[in-house]
């Protein structure tokens, strides 16, 4: 047994049954990691404050290079292991039993399983979380619901690939040296340490979804954190291998860095569409120059957002990775044919144009949507696993598009205050309430697109965004609305918290850098 100096505390027991996920084994190996890179993660989120302080004054951001090795040299990726080979149609949720088996069985070939901006991580979620993640590596996860239906997987599941909270988050509840540990080496430690050997002798690996990453330096803390686990549990070097949400305004900057950092584990980026506008509107929140319109016109084709994709697609292209679309939110209507027509129409679209790009596939959010996406990349791709080979030499992005925010013809309405205003709340109140995906009015909403939400609300009011009838956007216009809309909801759990902790996000002359992290101090 550890000695008690080495291993990590508990701040509170896991939930009963769950008490293995966390013994001395996983107390001291996550101390262990927790030591050897826990400083490095802090000064790099010092540094992440300090370029945005810069952006913030109008400093234009650092690029690495010309001349580096990652953006010169003659490399390439490891090769994708052949669980990963053909990703036509990925599918993601929060790592929740009855959700996860319905991912697992929709057809799709990858399942993302979220461990952050999906699932509010309550103590008690995070562990069963972890727990529903050990079973279904192993095949044995099933869920009874209150009213006696049951989930099971089936004989053909996707492929499982996790998503780590970012490196911004602590898990307060398991303490090194007095101090929360970071919840990205608290969530790999415990899927390498209790899921490695497993994952390695069914063919697959332990794989993971990075999120949030802005540099190659962040990437580089994760290349070495998976290495060393690698070693500790026992598996083959390289073994872990890796997809990177571009999901920040300064990641596209340095995304060759990115995957020369994380070449050995294989590295393949994602279009993290919802977070890539939430870090735009964040990143340059006191320019008023950079003010986005409602959310609903910020689609794949204003400028800004297609120089990042086509972008991404080249350089994984270059360097043997695959590129990965970005993900279609909308859940079908049981009511309503016509709503159901015209979004499916607009997903239809979205895949059509990834798949033209050079994408090798997509995200979806339900089940439904799993056939759209693939019949499309079916389309394109036949019966090859990806279309690597389209090298989009003919992609040529400037530093200076990827930071152009304007969209043309962009406008606030108050039809899109409401909409932010809705959303936030609600979220929140789930959220608040122990869930992190939720259907609101037809579309998937996670903390990201409450991010969105919420940035938003801030960034008008900060700069007196005009709508239709020439009034401002005003601190006491939001507040109407955001009252109005806890009135019409007002037997939602939580709902006052929420209102309570939007208000103080959106009204507040400084804006706070997650929504999530004063509203995890809220939760078990």
């Amino acid at each position: 047994m550890a000695s008690t100096s080495e291993i990590a505390t508990l701040v509170a027991p896991p939930p009963p049954g769950l008490e293995a996920l966390l013994d001395d084994a996983a107390l001291t190996l996550i101390a262990d990691v927790e030591r050897r890179f826990g400083p490095r993660r802090r000064a790099l989120l010092d540094a992440r404050h300090v370029r945005w302080e810069r952006l913030r004054h109008g400093e234009v951001p650092d690029v690495p290079p010309a001349d580096s090795e990652a953006r010169t040299g003659d490399w390439k990726v490891a090769p994708a292991p052949p669980a990963l080979e053909d990703r036509r149609c990925e599918i993601t949720g929060p790592a929740e039993p009855k959700m996860m088996i319905n991912a697992l069985n929709s057809g799709a070939r990858i399942f993302m399983c979220c461990l952050e901006d999906a699932l509010a991580p309550s103590w008690e979620n995070i562990c069963t979380g972890h727990d529903a993640i050990r079973r279904a590596i192993r095949g044995t996860l099933s869920f009874t619901s209150p009213e006696g239906k049951e989930y099971r997987l089936g004989e053909r599941p996707a492929t499982l690939d996790i998503r780590p909270r970012g490196w911004h988050l602590e898990e307060r509840h398991v303490l090194v040296d007095g101090a929360p540990v970071s919840a990205s080496l608290f969530d790999a430690t415990l899927l390498l340490l209790g899921s490695g050997k497993e994952m390695v002798a069914r063919g697959s690996g332990p794989f993971l979804y990075l999120p949030k990453l802005e540099t190659a330096a962040e990437a580089e803390l994760w290349n070495d954190v998976l290495f060393h686990l690698e070693e500790a549990v026992g598996i083959p070097r390289g073994s872990s291998r890796v997809t990177v949400l571009i999901e920040t305004i300064l990641a596209p900057l340095e995304v060759e860095e990115i995957l020369y950092a994380l070449r050995e584990h294989g590295c393949c980026l994602n279009a993290g569409r919802w977070d890539y506008i939430f870090s735009a509107i964040k990143k340059r929140c006191d320019d008023p120059d950079s003010m986005l319109p409602d959310r609903a016109q910020i689609t794949m084709t204003v400028p800004f957002m297609r120089a990042y994709t086509e972008r991404l697609v080249a350089a994984c292209h270059r360097r043997g990775a695959h590129a990965i679309g970005g993900m279609a939110a909308f859940i079908p209507s049981r009511r309503d044919a016509e709503v159901n027509a015209a979004a499916l129409a607009k997903v239809r679209d979205d895949k059509e144009r990834e798949a033209r790009d050079g994408f090798d596939g997509s995200w979806v959010a339900h089940p439904d949507l799993v056939p759209i996406c693939t019949e499309v990349f079916d389309a394109v791709l036949g019966e090859r696993p990806n279309q690597k080979e389209r090298l989009r030499d003919d992609v040529r992005v400037t530093d200076a598009q990827i930071m152009d925010l304007r969209v043309p013809g962009g406008k606030v309405s108050e039809a899109g205050v409401r909409t932010n205003c809705r959303v936030a709340l609600l979220y929140t109140a789930a959220w608040l309430g122990g869930l992190g995906a939720v259907a609101i009015d037809n579309l998937m909403e996670d903390a990201a697109t409450a991010e969105i939400s919420r940035a938003q609300l801030w960034q008008w009011i900060r700069h007196g965004a005009v709508i239709e009838d020439d009034r401002a956007v005003t601190a006491g216009l939001v507040q109407r609305i955001l009252r109005e809309e806890r009135d019409r909801e007002a037997g939602v759990p939580r709902i006052d918290d929420a209102l309570a902790l939007i208000e103080r996000l959106v009204l507040e002359p400084t804006f706070e850098e997650f929504l999530t992290i004063p509203a995890y101090r809220q939760l078990p």
